[in-house]
């Protein structure tokens, strides 16, 4: 009988399910004094250590734009063309800055069915109306308070506030947030615009915009632009998109691709930074030393992860893959020697393993299912049986790989394409604000059950107790 000799390691794989944080003394009171100010890549910090995933069911540029004013960070999905993802980038950084250069207009002869097509392509509630043949000229504003109850044939001309009855700022003012603050609470109006002697429009506004600067915590880069990521794969178009996203402002670039330990990753990490300014988060990895070549290679930051997913079926695909604690312990044991953060990538069911994936090493969390249900989600809801939900998918699952070949025409799915992931119907849930404000709550509870008001304090104070099944069956609510 031949016996086969097997090389296997001797440390126990552990999942956040397996252990738990041993309680310290707190003695610094009140939750306000706990700071969850973190790193996402060498050189991108954030205020809340949440990053949405770069999945087709999660990120777009809505969900990047409230992501940024929740102080976190969403990785726009690559299962776009080239210009559509550009687009997306592009939308959050409208959006980032209270003066809004070279905002979207409406020329005066289109009606109000064009302005709700408008509103739909771009997410913006309202635009100033132009001439038709000088496109600069304002001639007044149209937002959706006035296209409500009117039939789609109207012409915007009959609804609009012409520009008689606009409040208008000339471009030699001195304009700061304070002034337009103090402009929108006297006036009350929604939108001011920035104009010249010659009431040409130069730039546009907003009163949410302005509104939101008081929040502290949004992501802004040093220009006070949202900050948004982008996701890319390794086909042959990586660099063109790149260069697109560069060109859009993207603070980061993902390398999205599911074994992130190979010799594809490691040659465009390396062609990337050679003729790019741009942060790079790479991965997906699980290993010491995947970790460790990804940072030789260049890696900004690295992204841990093989099958900890709700949605994904590489484990039992494969076989393969490291069970996510001990994944992100081995990562970190490396990364940190190098000053390279550590993004959790799947497994997330609670703000608990929030704080036991940055207790063992993470500087931030991926979070895919806990944000499917929420309003700024792609798609529509469904109802079913009365209760509404949401499509959610693994980016590795038969279905998702069929849109990534109709969007790169790249050919067809061959016979030995294997889904590493799966489709589901998620419960509705609301906004994705109020569920970062539960998970902050949840994790800023953590740190004070670990004695602990900053990132750096938890990982020293950190002390976990793996479970007997048990203990696992006690810690569950029954």
């Amino acid at each position: 009988m031949v016996m086969l000799s097997m090389k296997i390691s001797k440390e126990i794989g552990l999942s956040f399910d397996d252990v738990l944080l041993v309680p310290n003394k707190n003695i610094f009171g009140s939750r306000s004094n706990i700071s969850l100010r973190t790193k996402l890549t060498r050189n991108i910090e954030l205020n809340t250590p949440i990053v949405s995933a770069n999945m087709d069911t999660i990120t777009s540029s809505q969900m990047a734009i409230a992501m940024a004013e929740s102080g976190g960070i969403g990785i726009i999905h690559r299962f776009n063309t080239i210009q559509e993802e550009m687009e997306e980038v592009e939308k959050v950084k409208r959006k980032s800055s209270f003066i809004i250069k070279n905002p979207y207009t409406i020329a005066i002869d289109k009606t109000v069915g064009d302005v709700k097509n408008l509103i739909n392509k771009t997410g913006v509630s309202g635009f100033p109306v132009v001439d038709i043949r000088n496109k600069t000229k304002l001639l007044g504003i149209v937002t959706l308070r006035d296209i409500k109850f009117q039939s789609d044939n109207n012409k915007i001309s009959d609804i609009m506030t012409p520009k008689k009855d606009l409040i208008t700022i000339l471009s030699n003012k001195n304009l700061n947030a304070t002034f337009f603050l103090d402009m929108f609470k006297k006036y009350k109006f929604e939108k001011i615009p920035i104009i010249d002697s010659k009431f040409n429009l130069i730039a546009l506004v907003a009163a949410k915009d302005i509104f939101d600067i008081r929040n502290n915590i949004t992501s802004k880069n040093k220009d006070g632009k949202l900050m948004v990521g982008a996701a890319v794969g390794i086909k042959s178009d990586a660099i063109e998109r790149i260069e697109k996203l560069y060109d859009a402002e993207a603070d980061a670039v993902v390398i999205d691709i599911a074994h992130g330990h190979s010799i594809q990753a490691i040659n465009l990490i390396q062609k990337i930074k050679k003729d790019f300014d741009i942060d790079i988060i790479a991965g997906n990895v699980a290993t010491k030393q995947g970790t460790l070549d990804l940072i030789k290679a260049g890696a900004d930051a690295i992204k841990v992860g093989i099958g900890p997913g709700h949605v994904c079926t590489t484990r039992l695909v494969t076989g393969a893959g490291v069970p996510q604690l001990t994944a992100i312990s081995w990562a970190y044991s490396i990364a940190k020697d190098y000053d390279v953060p550590i993004i959790a990538d799947g497994g997330i069911n609670n703000s608990g393993d929030i704080v036991k994936a940055l207790a063992s090493g993470a500087s931030s969390v991926m979070i895919g299912k806990l944000f499917a249900g929420t309003d700024e989600t792609p798609g529509s809801t469904i109802i079913k049986n009365g209760k509404k939900y949401k499509f959610y998918r693994g980016m590795s699952s038969i279905s998702a790989n069929s849109k990534k070949l109709s969007v790169d025409m790249s050919g067809e799915i061959s016979i030995d394409t294997i889904g590493e992931g799966k489709e589901s119907f998620v419960p509705y849930v609301g906004s994705v604000k109020e569920i970062i404000v539960q998970l902050v709550g949840g994790i800023k509870s953590g740190f004070s059950y670990c004695g602990s008001k900053n990132l750096e304090q938890l990982r020293r104070n950190a002390e976990f107790i793996i479970l007997s099944k048990g203990a696992q069956k006690e810690s569950f609510v029954r």
